[in-house]
């Protein structure tokens, strides 16, 4: 009796092991089949290329959309927008004439799809680097302009930027889209200066149309009493013959 009520103890033990360890199992199970299912599918937004890496090496990109992994071996979570970027760059620097001017440079620039790879890994900052080349163009090129002709050449700097920054970002993956010089602002007292010039040919030009004006009313004037006394005249006589 004793032998059977031990063996059964036993086999109730037993079988209540088996039972928590199938839980377990399943359990471990579950939780692994949640960590496969959650870590091998991710999105990527419009516009954008997700850069998949395996173990910390590059192995491909992953367009917008829905897109598969491997998990905890794959990662997905670096990013590359595909669409236009801006950065405005202002430069400072002297012209011909010993002046110095701000200017002001728009540079619209954006990853070429194909080279993303190029893009992501050549160049930690582009910004940087386009900043620098900027700089690097327009100090070479403004010196050797006088500070009007700072002004109608904008057009000739801003290209001769896009032409530099063509050829040195492809390298990089990165298409320059336009360059352009949206502001260019003297020294203040040159500044100033110009001002002054300015309102003293707008003074000349607003005294040379109001005499102008004063001069064409005196003309009219006198060529309204020269009419009324011709008139006058011929009233004098007509009245002589009627007598």
């Amino acid at each position: 009796m004793d032998d059977y009520g031990y063996g059964h103890a036993q086999r109730l033990a037993e079988s209540g092991d088996m039972g928590w360890g199938t839980v377990l199992a399943f359990a471990v199970l579950g939780i692994a089949a949640l960590i496969f299912i959650f870590g091998s599918f991710f999105t990527v937004e419009q516009q954008t290329v997700a850069v998949v890496e395996r173990l910390g090496k590059f192995i491909g990109t992953a367009q917008p959309g829905l897109n598969f992994k491997l998990p905890i071996i794959d990662s997905a979570s670096r990013r590359v927008t595909l669409r236009v970027q801006q950065l405005e760059v202002p430069v400072t620097t002297k012209t011909h004439d010993n002046t110095f001017v701000t200017m002001k440079i728009v540079v619209q620039y954006q990853v070429i799809a194909d080279r993303v790879f190029d893009a992501a890994y050549k160049l930690a900052n582009p910004a940087t680097q386009i900043t620098s080349y900027v700089e690097d163009v327009v100090r070479a090129q403004v010196p050797k302009l006088a500070l009007d002709a700072v002004f109608s050449e904008k057009d000739t700097v801003a290209n001769t930027v896009k032409t530099e920054l063509v050829g040195a970002m492809a390298e990089y993956g990165f298409l320059i889209v336009k360059t352009l010089v949206v502001d260019i602002a003297p020294d203040a007292k040159v500044q100033d200066a110009m001002n002054d010039i300015n309102a003293a040919q707008r003074l000349r030009v607003a005294a040379n149309e109001r005499g102008e004006a004063e001069k064409t009313l005196a003309v009219k004037r006198a060529e309204a009493e020269a009419e009324s006394k011709r008139l006058q005249g011929e009233g004098t006589a007509q009245q002589r013959l009627a007598i």
